[in-house]
C-alpha cells in the first residue's frame, strides 16, 4: 500500500472492476440516488445525466441542457439501463444494491438483474431537477485533468484534515 494511501484519513476504496470512461464517464452513489453522466450514442456533443432514487426507483434522464431523454417514457431508458451496469462495475453489485435499497433474490445478482428487479416496481418518472448540480461536479472532475501534475495542495481539496502537526 503507498504512504499516503497509508496515512489518508479518507477510505480509498478500489473500483470492483476496470471500466471504460467513453460510455459513463461519470458514475456516482450520492444525495440518495445513484446518478451520473452518460454519453449519447448518436451525437458527440451530447450527454444525458440519469439517476435512480434510493427506494422508490423513481428516475429521471434528460440531456445536459435540460431536454428530456426520448427513451425514458414510462420505463428505464438505455441510459439508466448503462448507468447501472457501470455502477456495477464501479462499485460492484452488492454495494449498489444496497445503496438503492434493491433486495435481489440471488446475493452474486448482476447489472441486468438488478435492473430487472428495479423495473417490475414500476418506477415512477422523476424530475430532472438534480441533473444540474451533477453535471457540475462532472465538469469540476473534468478541470482536474486540466491541471498539470504537481504535489502542491489545490486549495479546494484543503477539507482534507492534517495528517500531522507541524511545531
Amino acid at each position: 500500500m503507498p504512504v499516503w494511501e497509508q496515512s489518508s484519513t479518507a477510505r480509498v476504496v478500489p473500483p470492483a472492476r476496470p471500466r471504460k470512461l467513453a460510455k459513463v464517464p461519470f458514475v456516482e452513489l450520492a444525495d440518495g440516488r445513484l446518478q451520473g453522466v452518460v454519453s449519447s450514442g448518436s451525437d458527440a456533443g451530447r450527454v444525458y445525466v440519469s439517476s435512480i432514487a434510493t427506494g422508490t426507483y423513481t428516475f429521471a434522464c434528460s440531456t445536459n441542457n435540460n431536454r428530456p431523454c426520448g427513451g425514458a417514457r414510462g420505463g428505464f431508458c438505455n441510459h439508466i439501463r448503462a448507468l447501472v451496469a457501470e455502477a456495477v462495475l464501479q462499485y460492484g453489485a452488492d454495494r449498489v444494491a444496497r445503496y438503492l435499497k434493491a433486495d435481489p433474490a440471488d446475493p452474486g445478482a448482476d447489472a441486468h438483474q438488478l435492473v430487472a428487479l428495479m423495473t417490475a416496481t414500476r418506477p415512477a418518472q422523476g424530475d430532472t431537477a438534480a441533473a444540474a448540480p451533477v453535471f457540475s461536479r462532472f465538469l469540476r472532475h473534468l478541470a482536474y485533468l486540466e491541471l498539470a501534475p504537481s504535489t502542491a495542495p489545490l486549495p479546494e481539496m484543503q477539507w482534507f484534515p492534517p495528517t500531522r502537526t507541524v511545531a
